[in-house]
């Protein structure tokens, strides 16, 4: 029987972990305002304050920079303190970041608002932390990679949600070009900017009192403290003698995932500036449609993914999303007018299962070291702060849509570990590997 059959008659999780895996199921659609609203703030904070590509890329810098500072202490941190008390000093920061738009939009201050979005990035790197592995092993193992996969897709639904609350709330519409902005007078100029930014505070408040009020029902509610077990091997790792170093698949998938958040932040940052550049003379708000409809496409894949997996094995499933980002990218470097913004919105859906399927199958055979292997793949998410400068800068030199030749990139190496570089070690093998390196 092959594991894509036998993954039919598994189900998803088991009765004692459900409302355990509800809870942690509402932090993925919690934590994906904080993510998405970036791609809304990157072109209104660069109206407001007269930004180059380059400069409006800093909110992701700021961003995805703390996810990767966090990552690692925040999985040393919940092996002392458990998975539950991990999760509440995630929502704490993430409340705090978010409370701190209100200071910043006040000051009129760019600076303020990347300090508030490093704030709130640190705390969602402990939820990501946390709650990725929780999500595997609340059931059976064999369905790991199906129940991550259904977990990520409420974090799509929100991501769905939060250009629809960007464009109605953040988006005024009132754009000037370059010689109008340069024509205004020196406190019209101020009084424009100070408009654009308070924009921010409502949306942001309200986000912050979400995160408090998941907090406190996290709090309330009693989460099994699941020991982590294996993923696919009987044998057991010893955490004090092994090394996450000496499972090269766990590397290959941190690479893996480093490409990945950078070509899922990489696009959807420049969703709307690749569609003003394409058809010239779009609004931002109009452009904004086509964001919606790419987070659209990467929550229906999500949803879809997870129940292709009930058929096809991940590894096979993963490949044939990637292939299908590379032909989307190709589309949007080498065509022009319409038919490129469209396969820059298709693309949404290809992402879909990447960082969940990517995420199981690196931490596969792991066994306790799973806390320490889920940190390293949460600070690949510094790629969403490398990727989108590379192609900030690359839009400056020359233009938005060379800039897509980044992407392609890493889509080629994600086709790779989905076709090869996933495979582990068996668990003897990966003991000795370790033993090797403590000698060395």
């Amino acid at each position: 029987m092959t594991s894509a059959a036998h993954s039919q008659s598994v189900p998803v999780t088991e009765r004692r972990f459900l409302l355990p895996f509800i809870l942690i199921t509402s932090l993925f659609f919690l934590w994906a305002f904080g993510v998405n609203l970036n791609d809304i703030l990157i072109p209104h904070l660069k109206r407001a304050f007269g930004l180059s590509d380059f400069q409006s890329s800093y909110i992701q810098v700021a961003f995805f920079g703390g996810y990767c500072l966090a990552a690692f202490p925040a999985g040393r941190l919940m092996e002392r303190i458990g998975y539950k008390r991990g999760i509440l000093v995630g929502l704490a920061l993430c409340a705090a970041g978010a409370v701190l738009f209100v200071p910043a939009s006040s000051a009129h201050v760019y600076t303020y608002f990347l300090v508030a979005l490093f704030v709130m990035a640190c705390g969602q790197s402990f939820l990501e932390v946390a709650a990725n592995p929780y999500a595997t092993i609340l059931g059976p193992a064999e369905s790991a990679e199906r129940r991550l996969n259904f977990a990520q897709s409420f974090n799509a639904v929100g991501a769905v949600m939060s250009p629809l609350v960007g464009r109605a709330f953040i988006l005024t519409g009132s754009e000037y070009t370059q010689a109008q902005i340069a024509a205004m007078s020196a406190a019209q100029l101020e009084a424009y900017r100070a408009s654009e930014a308070s924009t921010v505070k409502g949306p942001y408040l309200v986000v912050a009192a979400i995160f408090v009020v998941v907090g406190v029902m996290i709090a309330l509610t009693h989460l099994p403290e699941v020991h982590d077990v294996e993923t696919g091997d009987a044998e057991k790792i010893d955490a004090e003698n092994d090394s996450v170093f000496a499972h090269p698949h766990l590397l290959k998938g941190v690479l893996a995932q480093f490409f990945y958040v950078g070509a899922q932040v990489g696009v959807a940052s420049f969703v709307i500036r690749y569609a003003q550049f394409s058809v010239p003379g779009m609004a931002a708000k109009t452009a904004a449609i086509y964001l919606l409809c790419h987070q659209i496409g990467f929550m229906l894949g999500r949803f879809i993914g997870s129940g292709m997996m009930k058929r096809i094995a991940a590894p096979p499933l993963l490949a044939a999303f990637a292939a299908g980002s590379l032909t989307c990218t190709v589309v949007a470097l080498l065509t022009t007018g319409i038919v490129p913004v469209l396969a820059v919105v298709l693309i949404g859906f290809f992402h879909s299962i990447m960082f969940p399927t990517i995420f199981a199958l690196s931490i596969k055979n792991l066994g306790p070291l799973m806390k320490r292997g889920s940190s390293l793949l949460v600070m690949a998410i510094i790629g969403g702060a490398v990727f989108p400068a590379i192609m900030g800068r690359i839009s400056d030199a020359t233009s938005i849509q060379r800039a897509f030749v980044v992407p392609l990139l890493c889509y080629a190496y994600i086709l790779y570990f989905a076709m090869a570089g996933y495979k582990p070690l068996p668990v003897s093998a990966a003991s000795a590997a370790a033993a090797g390196t403590e000698e060395a």
